[in-house]
C-alpha cells in the first residue's frame, strides 16, 4: 500500500509518517514544501491512500488561508480524482468559527465531502481540537508546546485567564485514530462521509490546572514526584513536557544519604505507588533492624550477596527466617507488616538494593520502629 501524507513535516505529519513507517507493506509518500508538483502529480496518480495534513493557519496576508487550506485542497483533489482513493483531512474546531482560517478549513471540509459523493471514494473528516505532544512547535501556535520548551528551560509563563478552558486532544491518539483507517476504509458506512468524526479521549481543562500541573513537573527534580499514571491526561503532558527538555538537561542529581555503613537514596515518589529506592551497604554491614504496622516494602538485590532475615513481632519465640540474596539471581523479597527485618551484606563487595515502599516516607507517620531481629 502506497500511502500519500501531505504536510509529512508538521507537527501531526512527522508523528504520523513514523506509525505509518512500522506498518508492514506500508510505503509512506512524504509531500511537504520542498517538494515539486511534478512529486504530487506522480504520487496522487500511484497512491492508495491519502493523509491529506497541510494547511496554513498563521500566514503573514489573511488570503493565504484560502489559498493554503481550500485551494491547496481542491488541487490534490482534482488530482486524485484521476483515480479515486480514500482520502482522511485533518480539519479544525476551528472550522465552526467565523473567521477566515474557520471558513477557509469549512470549505475544505465540503471540497473533501464533494470529492466522496462524486467518486465514491471513502472520505473522513476529523476536526481536530486542539493537539499536544512531542515535537509541536513552541512559540507557534500551541499554548502546551510553548509552556513546556519555555518551563523546560527556566522561563516563566504568563497566563491571562487561568479560569478559561480548552480542549485537548494528544498526538499519540490522533495518530491511532488515523491509521486505523487504512484497514477499515474498505467497509466506510455511508453515513461516516458525511459525517464529522473526532478524536477521543478529548481532555478539557483550564489554562490554570494545565500551568499548575506543568509546575509540578519542573520540581520533580527536588520533589522527587512523578504524576499519577493512571490520569491519563497528566500522563500524556508529563510525557510532552520530558520531550521538549534541553538535551544537556535529560539528568539531575539525587540526595545520597552516606554514612559509614554505605548510602541511601530516593529516586523517586508517587502518591498513589509509594517510592522506589535504592541502597548500598558496605561488606560486613547489617541494615534495618525495624518494622512497620502497615507499610510493606519489596527488596530487590541487583549486585553483591547478603541475607534479608525476619522475626514475626506477635510471638515471643518466633524463629528467625533467613533468605539468601545475590544480585546472581535476581529475585523480589516481600518485607510483610509486622515482621521486624534486616538486611546483612555477606559478600566482598558493596551490595546494592532496589526498595519499594507503597507510600512515600513520611516524618510525622513514619510507620517504622525499632526492633533488632
Amino acid at each position: 500500500m502506497r500511502v500519500l501524507v501531505t504536510g509529512a513535516k508538521g507537527f501531526v505529519g512527522k508523528n504520523l509518517c513514523l506509525a505509518l513507517g512500522r506498518m508492514e507493506g506500508v510505503e509512506v509518500l512524504r509531500y511537504d514544501l520542498g517538494n515539486t508538483r511534478a512529486e504530487l502529480e506522480e504520487w496522487a496518480g500511484t497512491c492508495d491512500f491519502v493523509f491529506h495534513l497541510a494547511g496554513v493557519n498563521r500566514p503573514k496576508d489573511p488570503a493565504e488561508f484560502a489559498k493554503g487550506n481550500t485551494g491547496f485542497t481542491e488541487e490534490l483533489l482534482a488530482l486524485l480524482a484521476r483515480r479515486p482513493v480514500p482520502v482522511l483531512l485533518s480539519s479544525s474546531i476551528q472550522a465552526a468559527l467565523d473567521n477566515d482560517y474557520g471558513k477557509s478549513k469549512a470549505a475544505a471540509e465540503e471540497a473533501v465531502r464533494a470529492y466522496g459523493a462524486r467518486t465514491g471514494a471513502p472520505v473522513y473528516v476529523y476536526r481536530l481540537a486542539n493537539v499536544f505532544g512531542k515535537w509541536c512547535r513552541p512559540n507557534y501556535n500551541s499554548a502546551v508546546a510553548t509552556w513546556c520548551h519555555n518551563r523546560a528551560r527556566g522561563r516563566d509563563i504568563q497566563v491571562r485567564d487561568r479560569a478559561a478552558t480548552v480542549t485537548l486532544v494528544y498526538i499519540d491518539d490522533v495518530v491511532s485514530a488515523f491509521t486505523s483507517r487504512l484497514t477499515s476504509h474498505v467497509s466506510c458506512p455511508p453515513a461516516e462521509a458525511s459525517s464529522i468524526l473526532s478524536v477521543s479521549p478529548a481532555y478539557t481543562k483550564t489554562l490554570g490546572e494545565i500551568v499548575d500541573l506543568i509546575e509540578t513537573f519542573v520540581d520533580e527534580p527536588r520533589t522527587l514526584d512523578v504524576p499519577d499514571q493512571r490520569d491519563g491526561f497528566a500522563k500524556k503532558l508529563y510525557a510532552t513536557y520530558l520531550s521538549y527538555l534541553p538535551e544537556d538537561q535529560f539528568a539531575y542529581p539525587l540526595t545520597m544519604h552516606c554514612d559509614n555503613r554505605g548510602s541511601f537514596t530516593e529516586i523517586l515518589h508517587t502518591a498513589e505507588r509509594g517510592q522506589v529506592s535504592v541502597n548500598v551497604s558496605r561488606p560486613g554491614i547489617t541494615k534495618g533492624q525495624h518494622w512497620h504496622h502497615t507499610k510493606h516494602e519489596k527488596f530487590l538485590v541487583v549486585s553483591g550477596e547478603g541475607a534479608i532475615r525476619f522475626r514475626k513481632m506477635d510471638d515471643p519465640s518466633a524463629q528467625v527466617i533467613t533468605y539468601r540474596v545475590s544480585g546472581a539471581k535476581l529475585e523480589v523479597v516481600r518485607i510483610p507488616p509486622g515482621y521486624t527485618h534486616n538486611i546483612e551484606n555477606l559478600g566482598t563487595t558493596d551490595m546494592v538494593t532496589v526498595m519499594w515502599a507503597n507510600e512515600v516516607f513520611d516524618p510525622q507517620r513514619p510507620d517504622t520502629f525499632r526492633e533488632e531481629v
